[in-house]
């Protein structure tokens, strides 16, 4: 196992539910129970997904912070990605730190229950639900090349990437990873278009994975 890899291997426990309607979730035969999380995101959220998961709940919030254990905050970000992208409903919370930058990076996952320690935090959660739509920040795999399209920030941003070296990054930035795994200078190259971001000695890869358009690209 490399480096790159063994946050795939990093397991945590979820709760999932048949619907994402709280008041159906509580009816009989409606909770699939817990489920570990023992491998890659984008697998276990298929499976999920295959089982009739509709809504997943996260173990612990997703720190934000300088306090933060880096690792579960890439690998669960990742993970909420995975889950976004089959528009499977996540209950999850994050403790963004001072500013509302440390959250905005986000805005194209499915939006939190909660920000924790943030002033005016329902108004904050308004604006991210109020924004939010799926395909807002995603990429795909094509024959050769990378596609990505990001609408965080407002306007389309589009790039197609076909350096073996820049696509091997992304590959092993699945689940996030450690920075001293991977090529500095396609980190950095991530870090300055905002398409990875740093946490403490970890990246964590922002778009997440889609394998068709939900609707024609041009719109999206």
């Amino acid at each position: 196992m490399t480096a790159a890899t063994a946050l795939s291997a990093y397991p945590f426990t979820v709760r999932a539910w048949r619907d994402h309607d709280t008041t159906a979730s509580e009816l009989p035969g409606m909770c699939l129970g817990d489920i570990e999380v023992d491998g890659a995101g984008g697998q276990a959220a298929r499976k999920l997904f295959e089982a009739g998961a509709r809504k997943v709940a996260l173990p612990r919030p997703v720190d934000l912070t300088d306090a933060a254990d880096t690792r579960w905050t890439v690998r669960a970000l990742s993970f909420v990605g995975d889950l976004t992208s089959l528009a499977i409903a996540v209950d999850w919370q994050v403790r963004p730190g001072p500013g509302s930058g440390s959250w905005a990076r986000l805005n194209h996952l499915h939006p939190p229950t909660a920000l924790l320690d943030v002033p005016e935090s329902q108004e904050a959660l308004r604006t991210w639900r109020n924004g939010y739509y799926i395909c807002k920040c995603v990429h795909r795999q094509g024959p050769g090349f990378v596609q990505v399209r990001d609408r965080r920030f407002g306007e389309l941003r589009r790039f197609i990437i076909d350096e073996p070296v820049y696509q091997e990054t992304i590959a092993a930035l699945a689940d996030g990873a450690p920075a001293a795994a991977l090529p500095q200078d396609v980190v950095d190259d991530f870090v300055t278009e905002e398409l990875a971001v740093r946490f403490g000695d970890h990246i964590w890869w922002a778009p997440y994975r889609v394998r068709r358009w939900p609707q024609a690209p041009m719109v999206i």
